[in-house]
């Protein structure tokens, strides 16, 4: 589990097929604190080290989440967010995310609004997956708040610190972003169908 606020982010250093897995390097300035076996997020994405060098692990995405994931578009040198998982006891800052992405969505405007940024953002609503009005949403592994949610779009407002530290300075109109929608709404959504 974790809470959908981003720890650091990431450097890819490599990428290795190997069937339908990719194993993917991250250098981190938190990898001498990991071990083998522990969760991260990546970009949303709930993935175990398999590896640590130095700043650097490794962890294996396999075909399900690459087909789920904007991982399948990374490349060496691209920014990652990261969060650990989260700790019992602890403070949820966030919301509850599971690091099991839904689907993706595209960006379809950014906006600077004076200090702060509106991002938008489309996706395949054939999933029947759904944003609410001040909903909470993780995009890339980033707890938010929706605002304009719409049929299969919606839109977020990103402070100024959320823009820096995290890899939302990166985004522009057509960049791909993994969406875990709320895990709550999700079951009230599947309740109402049956």
């Amino acid at each position: 589990m974790f809470t959908g606020i981003i720890e650091s982010v990431g450097i890819v250093k490599n990428l290795k097929k190997e069937g339908e897995n990719l194993h993917i390097t991250i250098e981190s300035n938190f990898t001498p604190e990991l071990k083998i076996d522990q969760s991260i997020a990546h970009n949303g994405v709930c993935l175990t080290i398999v590896n640590l060098k130095g700043k650097e692990y490794k962890v294996t995405a396999i075909k399900e989440t690459l087909d789920k994931s904007n991982l399948k578009y990374i490349a060496v040198g691209d920014k990652i967010n990261l969060e650990r998982a989260m700790i019992l006891g602890a403070r949820l800052d966030g919301h509850i995310v599971q690091g099991h992405v839904d689907q993706t969505a595209v960006c379809t405007n950014v906006i600077e609004e004076n200090g702060s940024w509106v991002f938008s953002f489309e996706y395949d609503n054939t999933y029947n997956n759904i944003t609410i009005e001040k909903g909470s949403i993780t995009i890339n592994g980033v707890s938010l708040t929706v605002v304009n949610s719409k049929k299969n779009s919606f839109s977020v407002a990103i402070i100024p610190y959320t823009y820096e530290f995290t890899n939302f300075h990166t985004f522009k109109t057509g960049t791909v972003v993994n969406l875990e929608f709320d895990v709550i709404g999700k079951y009230v959504a599947r309740l109402l169908e049956k």
